[in-house]
């Protein structure tokens, strides 16, 4: 009877420490957790929608920035946060789908330790070639990996990259071999490309599309299942040659797992209506990334997919790292 009586306690105990209703929440300030440093595509993308999803949900969501480990850092800072729906993580395909299988020891299962709260970008990359380049269509850069005597390099912003095992992936369906010279970031990795100290490099559009708009970089074909609005002259790779390629970069918000539901579906609300602004389409359309609109339910489903794509890409490649 005792054990009956202190476990309806403990029970009630639990209730109370989760709202009832979302209108509940929020009551204070959200701290959203990103894994790369301030100026990256992933601070980009958060500071051009922090004021209007702080205004959806009537509080402020304030970065905190943890940088390191291909985003594994933050990673293991958002998994143990209270589930309470006042730390969310702002993250990418690399740190919640791509990591779990390149690293060896990960002390993280993202499929575990967070709930999905939504999608918010999905971006297919772009393969360019220096302006003087003597690839002109992505038909002639195939042809060349396939029987260059030596393997051609490409460049990437570090190993594990969206853009590192799309390139990987690319040489594993020519069974051919390339060389991959890792950078810390695109920047400096575009510049030797643009120096030709590299043959080519696949990378997110929003970082190359300066150059290739200043006739710097040449573009050959982007990496999606389907043409981009800003490059619609471009073929996808599959269409060059390489049937059913696509490896996109994509970022979403997730939540400790454990988040109250209505908390979640909350969250969830807000984005969709943020995403959803015209002025906010308007500037992700400007630095050529696409936004998204799902549910958590959608978006489970797609990173479940992502998950498993990134796994064959990381197998397939033999990717690996400590």
């Amino acid at each position: 009877m005792r054990l009956m009586k202190w476990g309806f306690v403990m029970l009630l105990v639990a209730w109370a420490a989760v709202p009832a209703h979302a209108e509940d929440w929020p009551t204070k300030p959200i701290r959203a957790i990103i894994g790369f440093a301030p100026g990256g595509p992933s601070d980009i993308a958060f500071k051009m929608m922090q004021n209007e999803l702080s205004q959806n949900l009537g509080q402020p969501v304030v970065p905190e920035y943890r940088p390191g480990a291909n985003g594994n850092i933050s990673m293991q800072a958002a998994a143990s946060a209270a589930p309470d729906g006042y730390t969310i993580f702002w993250t990418n395909v690399g740190t919640i789908a791509l990591n779990q299988y390149l690293y060896k020891d990960l002390k993280v299962d993202p499929a575990k330790a967070f709930a999905p709260v939504a999608q918010l970008s999905d971006s297919p990359l772009v393969v360019v070639v220096p302006k003087d380049s003597p690839y002109k269509t992505m038909s002639d850069l195939i042809q060349a990996i396939k029987t260059s005597p030596t393997p051609l390099t490409y460049g990437s912003p570090g190993y594990g990259s969206s853009a590192h095992t799309a390139a990987s992936s690319l040489a594993v369906a020519l069974n051919a071999n390339l060389t991959h010279v890792p950078y810390k970031g695109s920047a400096p990795a575009l510049q030797d490309l643009i120096g030709n100290r590299l043959s080519f490099m696949i990378d997110s559009r929003s970082s190359s599309l300066p150059y290739i708009k200043e006739g710097l970089l040449r573009p050959l074909a982007v990496s999606g299942a389907k043409r981009v609005k800003d490059l619609p002259e471009l073929p996808t790779i599959a269409e060059s040659g390489v049937p059913g390629f696509k490896v996109t970069t994509w970022q979403a918000v997730v939540v400790p797992a454990g988040t109250p539901k209505p908390i979640i579906d909350r969250l969830a609300k807000a984005i969709e209506e943020t995403v959803a602004l015209p002025v906010m389409q308007e500037r992700f359309e400007q630095i050529a990334t696409p936004l998204v609109k799902s549910s958590p339910e959608e978006f489970a489903k797609f990173w479940e997919e992502e998950r498993n794509a990134a796994k064959e890409r990381v197998v397939r490649g033999n990717l690996k790292l400590e």
